[in-house]
């Protein structure tokens, strides 16, 4: 697996692992399940989720999914991931998703990792970041724009689930 360790100084992005797994089982509660995970997640399919993730760095696929890790001992306080194709993307966009667990939310911290995110998208050649909210989920909302995206055209789900897309241009964020 590619090494990849991002940190602003308060959070540190590096991908998911198996050792990830209880701690992401005791962090998940309502609002990730209904926001993030679509179902109440079990030991089997995190395990097998994390092992997908680990297949996708490892074979450099479309999916990047970092831990949020907080202090020293990199206490993983959520999850983002990354998405450079998908349902909806056009060539170029990367669609993040982020989640934070209760403890860490409130701090900014997911503020943080989208930015941290969105810099390294565009270091693999993303050109613009999307992230699709529900209309009832203000809190990833306000994330999005804390995090300089701005509101784009609302689209619909293959489902029908109806998602304000929040974009930004990454051009202004590679390094």
């Amino acid at each position: 697996m590619r090494e990849v360790m991002l940190s602003d100084g308060t959070i540190t992005l590096s991908p998911l692992c198996l050792d990830d797994v209880e701690a992401h089982l005791a962090g998940e509660d309502e609002l990730l399940v209904r926001w993030l995970n679509g179902g109440p997640g079990t030991r089997e399919g995190i395990e097998a989720y994390f092992r997908h993730c680990r297949e996708q760095w490892d074979n450099v696929g479309p999916l990047r999914a970092f831990g949020i890790r907080m202090g020293t001992v990199k206490v993983l306080a959520g999850t983002i991931d990354l998405r450079f194709a998908g349902e909806g993307l056009a060539p170029g966009q990367v669609n993040v998703a982020y989640g934070l667990y209760p403890s860490w939310r409130g701090r900014g911290l997911a503020t943080r990792a989208v930015l941290l995110a969105s810099q390294y998208a565009a270091g693999e050649g993303g050109t613009e970041a999307v992230i699709q909210v529900e209309p009832q989920n203000p809190a990833s909302a306000a994330v999005a724009q804390r995090a300089g995206f701005t509101l784009g055209k609302p689209k619909r789900s293959k489902d029908g689930t109806r998602f304000d897309w929040y974009v930004r241009n990454l051009h202004a964020t590679a390094r």
